[in-house]
């Protein structure tokens, strides 16, 4: 325990009077057929246990994406369903692989796990490059887009990283392909060795309800379910289950703040030029960007100082970024006026 590095999560101000692009979530909240489904929820029947198998969630993830529900696995948020993928499925003698600016979670699992990994560097433009993976492996895992870069592999890509690692399970965190990326749950009948892992948070603006899920060959959810079964039976409540279902089901919703959410982004990508900034190309909801004359950890100060929070990672290649998400278009306009200010 005493060799563990744990992750370090977003800060979350306690301070309600901040402008909060730190931590990628949805500004735009979930649809209102969610809250009523959880109000409803909210009864006598919570005295009972919920079902252990999330059933109604699971249909409703297979009914959406075209799939069944003995392909599905469900889980306490995305990064419970990563725990019990880098238990169940990535510990071999080989290590497992994943880009050098990742998820910063995933070496966390490999600590905790104890689990040898190996770390890939992305090039100088921060992409993947399909040759530096021809090599043993226990299992390759990187999300799609990419985080904190935001930058997205196409899905021939990923069909070809597929076909040369076929004795590998190969994971693709999908948590921000609603807002551009391609995703991969179509080439789930083909290959048995791929496993796919989405998340509500982002997408449906549910990060507080903490519904996570992955889609695979119903022989890897079967290992997944026998991690689960072994740690916690009941990773979802009765009130998340209701309104991840709701939540699914109301399109109309999703569609329209995630297009909201796209146009914002692609605004806010135009003005940071204009103001110098180099922007990494985003398919997710937020972006990567440095500036030539001002470094990364003077702006986020200087914003913070602004009540305005962004998030900069200080760890080798990427010191100089800030990752920011996109907020309301007010808060947009507030962060911009901000950093004019800041860069005179």
């Amino acid at each position: 325990m005493r060799t563990l590095t744990p992750y370090v999560p977003g800060e979350q101000p306690t301070n309600r009077d901040v402008i909060k692009l730190n931590t990628n979530e949805n500004p735009y909240g979930p649809s209102p057929s969610a809250l009523e489904a959880i109000r409803a929820e909210a009864t006598d029947s919570l005295r009972l246990y919920p079902d252990p198998n999330a059933t109604t969630l699971k249909s409703a993830l297979a009914e959406r994406h075209a799939i069944t529900p003995d392909q599905v696995f469900v889980g306490n948020g995305s990064d419970e369903v990563l725990a019990h993928i880098f238990q169940a499925l990535l510990k071999h003698d080989d290590p497992v692989l994943f880009p050098d600016i990742a998820y910063s979670f995933y070496p966390v699992y490999c600590g905790l796990y104890d689990i040898r990994y190996a770390t890939v560097p992305l090039d100088g433009a921060f992409g993947i490059h399909l040759d530096d993976y021809n090599r043993p492996n226990g299992g390759i895992i990187f999300s799609n887009p990419n985080a904190p870069t935001g930058c997205g592999l196409k899905l021939e890509a990923i069909e070809t990283l597929l076909e040369r690692n076929a004795n590998s399970v190969v994971v693709i965190d999908e948590a921000y392909v609603a807002f551009g990326g391609e995703t991969a749950v179509a080439l789930i009948e083909r290959f048995a060795n791929l496993l796919i892992v989405q998340t509500l948070s982002k997408s449906h603006g549910l990060a507080g309800l903490r519904v996570g899920f992955a889609f695979g060959h119903p022989t890897l959810i079967e290992a997944l379910e026998r991690v689960k079964n072994s740690f916690n039976s009941y990773p979802l409540d009765r009130l998340a289950i209701a309104g991840a279902v709701a939540a699914l089901q109301d399109s109309d919703h999703f569609d329209e703040t995630r297009q909201r959410i796209i146009a914002t982004r692609d605004r806010l990508i135009g003005e940071l030029e204009r103001l110098d900034f180099e922007v990494l190309p985003s398919q997710a909801n937020f972006l990567f960007v440095t500036h030539p004359r001002c470094d990364a950890a003077t702006i986020a100060q200087a914003l913070r100082d602004r009540s305005i929070f962004v998030r900069h990672f200080d760890q080798a290649r990427i010191s100089d970024y800030l990752r920011i998400t996109v907020g309301t278009d007010d808060e947009i306009d507030a962060l911009l006026d901000a950093l004019r200010a800041i860069l005179v």
